[in-house]
């Protein structure tokens, strides 16, 4: 678990959002992924907040 929010090197799928926010949080990151997956079932600005998710996050040096 991490203190801070960032995007790791490893273990990402995409731009590493998901992966970042289980790290942070201790959670696995397939949960936070299929948790994301679903909650694009639901009408709402999901695709958006993770665009600017992964245009704030910094990368894990």
């Amino acid at each position: 678990m991490t203190t801070t929010l960032s995007r790791p090197r490893t273990g990402r799928m995409i731009a590493g959002v998901c992966a970042g926010i289980a790290d942070r949080y201790g959670w696995k990151a397939s949960t936070v992924r299929l948790l994301f997956v679903l909650s694009c079932l639901l009408p709402g600005p999901q695709f958006v907040i993770y665009l600017i998710l992964w245009l704030t996050m910094p990368e894990r040096p």
